[in-house]
């Protein structure tokens, strides 16, 4: 018997295609999240106490495995506050950064460094100290004004033993270092490794006579 429509149909619509879901193809439920599982990605949310462990519970990064922890010089003490001292460190230095880092490391150590562009404007600052000979002559080896090379000889010569002079430069500049010790640079450093010794020469040099140590 022919059942008209809106009628049942006599179990003709069991053979109808359901449309929902489709069939899982991994043949598990989750099969995507068990696939990025065994894929080694995790997805879950990240606990923010994994900052505490890497910061070793002191706010600081740790080393990478297989480089050392970098090195802090530390900072010595400042030396007793003297208005009448006179100033035992002289600087040859125009860049302006280098300048007021000097300045500034200078003054939180208590010790005078005047800035001179020329062995005449040194001669005239010795002579206000009373020809006392400085400690310290720092040289910007890159100093096109002062002229490095030309006036370090000069003054090795008429200062002798008594003055050590100090020059700093770039890292690569291999051949500029050389030519600074052989006219007679005492001690030449990389611009890196002469800003983070700054405060141990300020303070060795700028001593007064009876308290520096023995060379």
């Amino acid at each position: 018997m022919n059942v008209g429509p809106g009628g049942p149909s006599g179990g003709g619509g069991r053979n109808r295609r359901r449309r929902g879901r489709r069939p899982n193809r991994s043949g598990q439920r989750g099969g995507r999240g068990r696939e990025r599982e065994h894929s080694g990605i995790y997805n879950a949310p990240m606990d923010h106490s994994y900052r505490a462990a890497l910061a070793g519970g002191q706010g600081q990064r740790r080393p990478r495995p297989g480089f050392a922890a970098p090195y802090v010089p530390i900072e010595p003490e400042p030396l007793p506050q003297r208005d009448d001292a006179n100033s035992r460190i002289f600087a040859f230095v125009d860049d302006l950064f280098f300048q007021a880092k000097i300045q500034e490391t200078a003054r939180k150590l208590n010790v005078k460094v005047e800035f001179v562009k020329s062995d005449k404007d040194l001669g005239e600052r010795m002579g206000q100290n009373g020809d006392e000979k400085p400690s310290l002559l720092i040289f910007d080896l890159n100093n096109a004004t002062a002229k490095p090379l030309t006036l370090i000889p000069k003054l090795k010569s008429k200062l002798k033993k008594g003055t050590s002079i100090i020059g700093f430069l770039s890292h690569v500049q291999g051949d500029l270092k050389q030519k600074a010790h052989e006219v007679g640079c005492d001690m030449v450093l990389p611009r890196s490794a002469f800003s983070q010794n700054l405060p141990q020469l300020l303070r060795r040099h700028g001593a007064p006579e009876e308290e520096q140590p023995a060379q």
